[in-house]
């Protein structure tokens, strides 16, 4: 799924039937290890690696609680209170057996936040082989397990429900205070006592009394089905698996900021539309089913963007242009003016290109999923007036993103610092593999090295007195070399070692491997022989 805005792709959401995503999944675990050192625990769930429980992750919603924490709808109440379910647009299988593709244009308002109460001491809650009830809010990445919270949370078209907490919360960007005070009213007087903390989301700005009590029952239900599962479940269990990614998309994104929705599967169509019937008839007339011959990512130029997804460089419409580079600790993104010069001064020149790389940052770090540290170098400004402009200039694009951002004031060195919410791999860990050539430094040794290398192996072979001939194998580009740069390296080395040497040139060989087969039996020596 590609959504756009003002034309230009900024999310793309892949989901395949044989890794679905788990983000919003409620699971009853079983809790593997206590570590009061780090102020967390370690769950079973059931999957593959123990998922990560921190003891701030089971502190009920009140006052103190950040709804940011747990609700990308982004919600509170007057006192800041809140919660929701973390899950930031569905999760589940996915959709037609060719893969469907689907298009939303939309808008999004920036956030705010709160600040969190102190964590309660891991060892007072819980205990080894105790079993929980958990709810996964970001996927396994790397070698790191899934991470869980206790506050599980159930997520409705207009309502969030919180069973542990016990607050009503109304989002953020419901602004009109006389809207807020009749939304909060309205679920007040419906949900039964001591039910539980419910948000209203921003969807709900025009909800109806009707709409509201039966979201409300649904949900309780969902709630006592997931109960009865607990009682007669034996952890590791799953208790209830999050809404499929399209249902998940509608559910939270599908709003009147949407202009169009366009899905190219039938199939899909059909889906969206019994869906939308039962939650919000009122937005069929932006659902279209596309039926073009062209390919609906072509038609958008959405094919074209996906390419340049996983290249380090990044153009900037006057000429700059930015190296995005993932490492083990934080993303590294470095501006440059490139063939831009300007036409006055270099100050706004260089201002003109760093408000465009802060735009553009906002933009790649939603489009390829990236979270975690990431710190922007961009190009040195004298005046503090023109570095708080980037500053805010890159802050009022982060407000367009459903994840969790927070940029930091300009660094003494020039850097902007920033976090982003790592929910589940980026794009570029999910769609790409480690190449086996460079094993991921993206580097590989040039031919004279490669030649150095294999002088020290044969160097080492000759010493060793039991072979008498060797034939060296290696990649064309590298017999070049030793051709043009270095015709006497076999007879001298041959003097040396006293082995009797032919070379070969392998187009099957990487450019900085070689291989040493002993004559004539054709036996390959060269992991007895190698030298790093």
């Amino acid at each position: 799924m590609a959504i756009l805005e003002d034309d230009r792709l900024v999310e793309l959401l892949v989901d395949r039937p044989d890794s679905r995503r788990s983000v919003g999944d409620i699971y009853l675990g079983k809790v593997e290890a206590v570590l009061p050192g780090i102020q967390a625990a370690f769950v079973d769930i059931g999957a593959e690696k123990s998922a990560f429980l921190h003891a701030s992750d089971l502190i009920e919603a009140d006052e103190d609680e950040d709804p940011e924490d747990r609700e990308p709808d982004d919600a509170d109440d007057e006192n800041g209170n809140g919660g929701g379910n973390g899950n930031g647009g569905g999760n589940g299988r996915g959709e037609g057996k060719g893969g469907s593709q689907t298009i939303a244009n939309r808008r999004g308002p920036p956030r705010e936040r709160t600040r969190r109460r102190p964590a309660p001491n891991i060892a007072d809650e819980l205990k080894r082989g105790q079993t929980k009830l958990v709810q996964v809010i970001k996927e396994a990445i790397g070698t790191k397990g899934p991470r869980v919270t206790a506050q599980v949370s159930l997520a409705g078209r207009f309502l969030v429900y919180m069973p542990f907490a016990s607050k009503v919360g109304v989002s953020r960007k419901i602004e009109a205070r006389d809207q807020r005070a009749k939304l909060r009213e309205m679920v007040t007087k419906l949900v039964p006592a001591d039910s539980g903390g419910w948000i209203i989301r921003t969807v709900a700005d025009d909800l109806t009394e009707a709409s509201c009590k039966r979201e409300i029952d649904h949900l309780l239900s969902l709630w006592k089905k997931i109960k009865r599962k607990q009682a007669s479940g034996r952890a590791p269990a799953l208790l209830q698996r999050e809404t499929s990614l399209t249902r998940g998309i509608v559910r939270d994104l599908l709003s009147d900021s949407v202009d169009l929705l366009l899905v190219d599967s039938k199939l899909l169509y059909n889906e969206v539309e019994q869906y939308l019937k039962q939650i919000d008839p009122e937005l069929l007339p932006r659902v279209k089913l596309y039926t073009a011959e062209t390919p609906l990512f072509d038609e958008y130029d959405v094919e074209a963007e996906i390419r340049n997804l996983f290249k380090q460089r990044v153009e900037l419409p006057t000429g700059g242009y930015l190296i995005i580079q993932p490492t083990e600790a934080l993303i590294s993104i470095d501006v440059n003016t490139g063939r831009y010069t300007g036409k006055r001064d270099p100050e706004s020149t260089i201002l003109r290109t760093n408000l465009e790389a802060a735009r553009e940052v906002a933009r790649q770090l939603r489009l390829r999923d990236i979270g975690g540290i990431i710190v922007v170098d961009f190009i040195d400004m004298e005046t503090r007036s023109n570095r708080d402009k980037v500053l805010q200039e890159l802050r009022t694009h982060l407000g367009r993103d459903r994840a969790r951002t927070r940029a930091f004031a300009v660094s003494e060195l020039g850097l902007i610092e920033m976090t982003r919410q790592r929910v589940r791999p980026s794009l570029w860990q999910s769609m790409t593999i480690e190449c086996p050539t460079c094993s991921g430094t993206g580097r590989v040794f040039r031919p004279e090295v490669v030649v150095r290398r294999m002088e020290r192996s044969l160097k080492r072979a000759g010493a060793d007195h039991k072979e008498r001939q060797l034939s060296v194998r290696l990649h064309p580009e590298v017999a070049l070399y030793l051709v043009e740069q270095e015709p006497n390296f076999l007879r001298q080395l041959e003097k040396q070692t006293g082995l009797e040497l032919e070379v070969r040139d392998d187009p099957m060989m990487r450019l900085d491997e070689f291989r040493m087969m002993a004559r004539p039996a054709g036996r390959d020596v060269t992991e007895q022989y190698a030298v790093a």
